[in-house]
């Protein structure tokens, strides 16, 4: 019975009702229950700052104290900061929630409906609405809503660049039957959710959706809260130190100012004017300010910033990790050159292989595309108006190749062959094409002669050399043919695909885009080091690294990782250029393992669901608009268009934003702290208050109010030359030498009055 109704189902597919309720029981269609930050989240994270906390308790002592105006101006510097930091975040945060709508793709599925007779329906449903049992129906250009399994396919290439990150489409069909050693990946029969179809068609029967599906596996590791950076860290730390010395200096100075005067509330208020006057009240508008001032900069770049903190990050990033596959390359197949069997350049193979793909009808793929563009672009005459098909035996994934079988009115020559009747012309993967030739041509000698064991396992071997230069190779062969009892469009069965002469090879690359070496050489000479993790192969990641200045003397892959034990394993990653053959657990190790052990601040440019472990854990996530959702979802920025140079610019924006954050604290702190120790020595040595608290608090927020011109200021071109990290040294040390002489220059330090004015005036004062 169960068999029977899993029949019906293949056959008719869900009812409606069925599918609704399977939809209730196993959830949304999503592998990962992610979820854009609430607006009172954005709102919580931009408020929680010790000095707006410290701002806002001083001002409600100022309204305790009766002293308002004093109390509205803390919170009018409070509401502006937050306001400032909530409205970034929150614009971002809608940008890139709209981004990721636009990936909400509709789904064919096969749906039954009737309570009679039950009438099949194809119908278009969110992908989010798939359950298992469905029957998908999809095209080029698809995305595969769950894992499926197949049912019926033709001619189906998919692009599994997003699990894998291998550049190079995988060839799936429904007619296969796997072994149970089968990598999951390799699998002929099962296609993955978050892959897409590059050519072909056909249907399948969804078995995982949502969090069952093999991309779920990869995300165990995301979603973990990252702890604070050293800048996080290092302005906390100097909160509480203020806060702590406010604590202190404020409670002696009320106590003089109380046993002095003997007025316990003009003592409060001065004390909290004093507290004011120790509080940078302005580092949170400014952070602010200046993060925003970054994040509409790189928004006239073209990219998204859906958290401004990471623009801070991209000024401290020393090292960027960088998938190869559309980032450093243009995803796309570029034809190189033609060669016989000896691995000589010749046109008689190029006329072929031209010839083979021009007149294919049944299938166009990229290789095709890239065959007729190299003809198109080089000038050569090849005629095929001269030429007109007779038939075509289309591409298998069993066969993996092609045949068309043409015919010419002229007498034209190639070589020694006089095509004037039949011709079959095949290419494909080369041990398939190679399988079906017995012959092979020499065309420098113009002859043709057996194909030995000799010349089968040269060309082999050159193939392979070829390879490991990074290149694709697939074979051509043809094959003269006669009519069949004198009949024009038939062609005997017994000679098809056999017998047929060798001629050589056609080899492809995904070159290389034109501006990635002159952007990893800007990113260079800013001192961030460049890291290739890829999952395609090392041979063609260093032939790509070589070509856009990436050094390749340092290389391993993933499988050898694997072997190494922990600490040969972080100094093998921090040694190492290019990572190749790396699966999603792997890179996201190699960013673990710099951030942990290299204390570098790691960057990570990705596009796959394979990336997104990797993103999640990098202190700056980057991806573009055409990546998949999951890879935008956990992106700190999103680039609108994938150019390198884009980021250098965002480094250098980083760099002026942590440069001005910087300036307003050193010159602030070391203000305040020392204006408040002129007011304690002044209080100790006169036992009067130097300034009114209504004076100490006007002076305070003029000077305060200046520093908002601090963001775009311009920070000086050696500034922006190397990554720029908070120091825990350096604050301290610039506190030391430079608080003592702000003390001894303020006006309210009775040294700086007698040098003014006589000693006399210290005692009138």
């Amino acid at each position: 019975m169960y068999l029977s109704h899993l029949v019906e189902i293949i056959n008719r597919g869900l009812s409606f009702t069925e599918a609704e309720r399977r939809l209730r029981e196993n959830g949304p269609n999503v592998p990962l229950d992610y979820s854009f930050p609430r607006w009172w989240n954005l709102l919580w994270t931009a408020f929680f700052h010790p000095f707006n906390i410290i701002l806002i308790v001083l001002s409600v002592l100022s309204y305790i104290t009766n002293d308002v105006p004093n109390g509205c101006i803390m919170l009018v510097l409070v509401f502006i900061s937050v306001s400032l930091r909530f409205y970034q975040e929150y614009s971002s945060s809608k940008a890139a929630m709209k981004l990721s709508e636009l990936v909400r793709c509709p789904v064919k599925v096969q749906r039954c409906a009737g309570r009679v007779v039950q009438t099949e329906l194809i119908v278009q449903v969110d992908q989010r609405d798939v359950v298992p049992g469905d029957i998908v129906i999809f095209e080029p250009g698809d995305l595969f809503a769950g894992d499926v399994r197949l049912l019926s396919s033709k001619h189906l290439v998919v692009s599994q660049s997003s699990l894998t990150g291998e550049s190079m489409a995988t060839e799936k069909t429904a007619d296969v039957r796997e072994d149970q050693g089968t990598p999951l990946l390799d699998l002929k029969n099962i296609c993955f959710m978050g892959t897409n179809v590059v050519s072909g068609s056909g249907t399948g029967l969804v078995v995982s959706t949502g969090p069952k599906t093999y991309m779920s596996t990869m995300f165990s590791a995301i979603g973990k809260k990252k702890p604070p950076d050293d800048f996080e860290t290092g302005v906390r730390r100097i909160s509480y130190v203020l806060i702590a010395v406010m604590l202190v200096v404020v409670t002696i100075i009320v106590l003089i100012d109380y046993f002095t005067s003997y007025n316990l509330s003009e003592s409060v208020l001065f004390g909290i004017s004093v507290a004011s006057a120790l509080t940078p009240q302005m580092l949170p508008l400014i952070v602010n300010i200046s993060l925003a001032k970054g994040a509409l900069s790189m928004a006239r770049e073209r990219c998204i910033v859906k958290s401004v903190t990471a623009i801070r990050y991209m000024g401290s990033m020393d090292i960027l990790c960088i998938d190869k596959t559309g980032t450093l390359t243009m995803n796309r197949a570029i034809m190189v050159n033609h060669l016989d069997s000896r691995g000589s350049s010749k046109e008689k193979v190029l006329q072929f292989a031209f010839l083979n793909s021009y007149f294919k009808t049944d299938q166009k793929y990229p290789l095709d595309d890239a065959i007729l563009a190299y003809v198109y672009t080089n000038g050569y005459r090849l005629q095929p108006s001269k030429w007109r098909k007779i038939d075509e035996i289309p591409f298998d994934f069993i066969r993996r190749r092609v045949s068309v079988i043409l015919e010419t009115d002229s007498h034209a020559e190639y070589g020694n062959l006089q095509l004037c009747e039949r011709f079959m012309v095949t290419k494909g993967a080369l041990e398939e094409v190679m399988k079906v030739c017995s012959f092979i041509e020499h065309i420098d000698k113009g002859e043709i002669t057996n194909l030995s064991p000799e010349d089968y396992q040269r060309i082999l071997s050159m193939a392979e050399e070829i390879s490991n230069e990074g290149l694709r190779t697939i074979g051509v062969a043809i094959k003269r043919l006669k009519p069949k009892n004198g009949d024009r469009n038939l062609v005997d069965n017994e000679t098809f695909e056999s017998d047929m002469v060798f001629l050589g090879l056609i080899t492809f690359y995904d070159p290389p885009k034109d501006t990635a070496k002159q952007a990893l050489w800007r990113l260079a000479e800013k001192g961030v080091k460049a890291k290739v993790l890829t999952g395609d192969s090392l041979s063609l990641a260093i032939k790509v690294c070589k070509e856009v200045g990436i050094k390749t003397t340092h290389v391993i892959t993933g499988p050898e990782l694997e072997l190494l034990d922990q600490d040969s394993f972080h100094e093998t990653v921090k040694r190492a250029a290019v990572l190749a053959r790396l699966t999603p657990t792997q890179k996201f190790r190699v960013v673990k393992s710099l951030q942990t052990v290299g204390n570098h601040v790691v960057g990570f440019l990705g596009d796959g669901v394979n990336d997104s472990l990797a993103l999640d854990a990098a202190n700056v996530g980057i991806s573009v608009d055409s990546g998949v959702s999951v890879a935008k979802d956990f992106a700190d920025i999103i680039l609108l268009e994938k150019d390198l140079n884009v980021l250098v610019a965002g480094v250098e924006q980083g760099r002026r934003t942590f440069g001005n954050t910087m300036k307003y604290i050193k010159m602030s702190v070391i203000a305040n702290i020392g204006s408040v120790v002129s007011l304690l020595i002044s209080i100790l040595v006169l036992q009067y208050e130097p300034l009114t608290p209504r004076e100490l608090l006007t002076q305070n927020f003029l000077y305060s109010v200046g520093q908002i011109a601090i963001p775009w200021d311009k920070m000086e071109e050696d500034s922006v030359k190397t990554p720029q990290r908070w120091s825990k040294k350096g604050l301290p040390m610039f506190i030391l030498w430079n608080g003592p002489v702000c003390t001894l220059c303020d006006r309210k330090f009775p040294s700086f009055r007698m040098l003014l004015h006589g000693p006399s005036s210290v005692l009138q004062w």
